[in-house]
């Protein structure tokens, strides 16, 4: 069993649009600590594991970070 809450059509559509676009988002998001991040990333990949879906993104500095989609509260297309 998983805590995973999957996400709306629409906000899956638009991280697959800024995929195939090329395009960075701003993105917040919040840890399951509680920590809040906000940051522009350029999303390059969707996948699945461990009963939950993750957004493959790259930072400006380059570091390649995984989220989870329902961690994910609020999306800026840039």
């Amino acid at each position: 069993m998983t805590d995973y809450t999957p996400i709306d059509c629409g906000s899956y559509s638009q991280y697959e649009l800024a995929i195939l676009r090329g395009t960075s988002m701003r993105i917040s998001w919040r840890e399951p600590s509680g920590q809040l991040h906000i940051e522009t990333l350029t999303p390059s990949d969707l996948v699945t594991r461990d009963h939950g879906e993750y957004l493959v993104a790259q930072s400006a500095t380059g570091a390649t970070l995984e989220l989870r989609l329902d961690y994910i509260f609020r999306t800026e297309a840039l």
